[in-house]
């Protein structure tokens, strides 16, 4: 089997890598850029600066705030209105994964026809979209180094995965200086969306060798960094390691898959609107006790590796101390459980198995190394609860 691997053409690891932004605008020969981000980065100051790097290279820009965590299809279809209003001929994403999964939708929509459901699956993207720039500022979903875009369709209720090398970033600017002003429950959430990403990237059965060592690196770096970066926000080197894990985490899943994780994030997000780093959080320990017999040599890997087992153990027993310390971190970095965010039982029963429904359906839990049935994707749910 061979394994096809898409990363960004250009790619800018560091301290200040934003300040790159007009010139690779220019290397694209850009004249007028869309800068998409939320409310949030806008207040912050952030996109303004990105205007003046911009301005500086004679290049204009017009600014899209109205992304929303967990993006929509209508918030799609408002930047592509902005965007067509005013000419742009390139994007640059400036946020968490939702501000750069809502450019790449743009992107598409608005060099082919349809709607982005016609999309939703793998490889169903006619055209090459408009150039995107992809500039970080969470370490956590990795969406600036992946082919891959989560948008909820809103008729449907529906998360759509849509996976297709045009979704892939032009260039991508790693800056881990846009990370430090984190709050903590942030940092932890998206920590452990990028620990998923390697784990899951790992134990899929579309692995190979290229995205085992980059999936490696990054459940090394997370187990090294994330609970430095939470207890002490302003530590650089935990900050610069956690930033360089998302990244990884990115194109290790992107370019061997996700899994049963995210299979069921996804429709938690749709229907409570839960942000997808806090959902994969909250199902990771309970979805790896379900698939680990399915893959047990690689999971034992995993716990070595995050420095939970030492190499003399048995595979069984280092999965065992696996599972042991992903509901440790989760404790220690005060992630909750779906109970504690304001979802009543009577509200997550009576949705359960349309979301086991729409989880099958988004052919992720295809991958894991154990594959569910409905019942036991319900079951998994209900015992996450």
């Amino acid at each position: 089997m061979t394994a096809r691997i898409n990363i960004p053409s250009s790619l800018h690891i560091g301290a200040n890598a934003i300040d790159l932004a007009g010139q690779e605008s220019r290397r694209l020969r850009r004249k007028h850029v869309l800068i998409v981000s939320d409310p949030f980065i806008v207040g912050s100051g952030l996109t303004g600066r990105v205007s003046d790097i911009l301005s500086a290279e004679g290049i204009a820009s017009t600014t899209f705030s109205d992304v929303q965590p967990d993006p929509t299809d209508r918030n799609v279809l408002d930047g592509l209105a902005t965007l067509k209003e005013n000419g742009c001929d390139c994007l640059i994403a400036v946020g968490g994964g939702s501000s750069i999964d809502t450019a790449k939708g743009i992107s598409v929509l608005a060099t082919n026809s349809g709607s982005l459901f016609d999309f939703m699956g793998y490889g169903r993207i006619p055209e090459a979209g408009l150039p995107l720039i992809a500039v970080p500022t969470t370490a956590g979903t990795g969406s600036e180094c992946t082919k891959v875009t989560v948008i909820t369709d809103t008729d449907r209720d529906v998360k759509m995965m849509i996976l297709d090398p045009h979704l892939l970033p032009a260039a991508a600017l790693v800056d881990y200086t846009l990370t430090m002003s984190m709050p903590k429950p942030l940092t932890a959430h998206v920590g452990v969306d990028t620990l998923t990403h390697g784990i899951e990237a790992y134990v899929s059965k579309k692995a190979s060798p290229m995205t085992d060592t980059i999936a490696l690196s990054c459940i090394a770096l997370v187990g090294r960094h994330l609970r430095d970066a939470w207890n002490d926000p302003k530590n650089e080197i935990a900050r610069e390691g956690m930033m360089l894990a998302a990244s990884q985490g990115g194109m290790a899943f992107a370019n061997s898959s996700v899994c049963l994780v995210h299979g069921m994030s996804r429709p938690i997000g749709a229907m409570f609107h839960v942000p997808h780093g806090l959902s994969n959080a909250m199902l990771l320990p309970a979805v790896t006790e379900f698939s680990i017999h399915g893959a047990m040599s690689r999971y034992a890997t995993v716990a070595r590796t995050l420095g939970l087992s030492r190499g003399n153990d048995s595979d069984e027993h280092a999965c065992g101390k696996l599972i042991e310390g992903l509901l440790s971190l989760n404790e220690d970095l005060e992630v909750p459980q779906i109970s504690e965010c304001g979802i009543s039982q009577e509200q997550f029963s009576s949705v359960v198995e349309k979301m086991a429904g729409d989880a099958l359906a988004s052919g992720s839990p295809q991958n894991n190394p154990i594959v569910p049935d409905a019942d036991e994707i319900i079951s998994l749910y209900l015992n996450a609860y």
